[in-house]
């Protein structure tokens, strides 16, 4: 049963924003090595945002699938229990945050399981409360980038001038076709909300699991610079960088994975000659 608005929907506070840009950030689907919620948690920390509402949680998940184990796994939320005492539970949260100094709205959270218009309902709404004229979704894959390189960036728009505007930020337009997301549902209905909507998506090393703090320091700094914000850079640098030297001293031990590491760079390496030569030359 759908509930109303004002309940799936809570607004502690209004900031003072004109013409806006709701930056988007999902965990599940497109997240792979944290990097969309990794990169705009980053933000929101760097940036000292202050959370302004929540869509409450309760409406649109599911926390109990019949299946093996590692399947139910997936869905249902985290337990802590330490000595025998039950300490916390995990349930899903999707909070938005404020910057108002650059009018910027961020929001975290889960992809929904269900209802994806009702949670719709509540992003578009609070866009047009907050006059937020355009959205904008960070996301990542696995790929064929090496972990010493830079990510890729692939960019899907809803508009013909948002796709010109991304170009200088050294993006790729995005082709595919395939299991749609929840973003997806956004997009095919951003128009008629009346906002424009952007998806940047990174292509991240697809042999490494967990979290990515290279990437998510490298999507962060992109990301600035598309948002025209500054942040201090030694405070992205450091922690991506310890990672890079223990992901390589252990890629370095493992004969097969090396060989492929380096393959990828080569690879990527003369993709990039190849485009910056077209580039120069057209």
């Amino acid at each position: 049963m759908t509930l109303p608005l004002n309940e799936m929907l809570r607004i502690h506070r209004r900031p003072a924003i004109e013409s806006g840009t709701l930056v988007l950030a999902f965990s599940g689907w497109m997240d792979g090595g944290d990097v969309s919620t990794g990169t705009v948690e980053r933000l929101v920390d760097l940036l000292g945002a202050d959370e302004i509402a929540e869509i409450d949680p309760e409406p649109f998940y599911i926390h109990n699938i019949p299946g093996p184990m590692e399947v139910a796994t997936v869905f249902r939320p985290p337990v802590e229990i330490s000595g025998g005492l039950f300490q916390n539970i995990e349930m899903p949260k999707n909070r938005f945050f404020a910057y108002e100094e650059a009018n910027l709205l961020f929001f975290v959270g889960k992809e929904p399981n269900m209802h994806w218009r009702d949670f719709g309902k509540c992003i578009f709404h609070l866009a047009r409360e907050l006059d937020i004229e355009r959205i904008l979704f960070v996301g990542s894959f696995g790929g064929a980038v090496p972990h010493t390189r830079e990510p890729r960036l692939f960019v899907t728009c809803t508009d013909v001038g948002s796709l010109e505007e991304m170009k200088p930020y050294g993006v790729r337009p995005s082709e595919y076709e395939g299991p749609g997301s929840f973003t997806s549902y956004l997009m095919a209905n951003a128009a008629s909300a009346g906002v424009e909507m952007i998806s940047l998506v990174a292509e991240i090393p697809g042999y490494l699991q967990g979290a990515n703090p290279l990437c998510i320091a490298a999507v962060t700094r992109r990301l600035a610079k598309i948002l025209r914000i500054s942040l201090e850079s030694d405070a992205l640098r450091t922690a991506g960088t310890e990672w890079e030297l223990q992901v390589s001293s252990i890629v370095e031990q493992d004969e097969e994975l090396a060989e492929e590491v380096r393959r990828l760079e080569e690879q990527y390496d003369n993709e990039l000659i190849q485009t910056d030569s077209g580039e120069s030359t057209s």
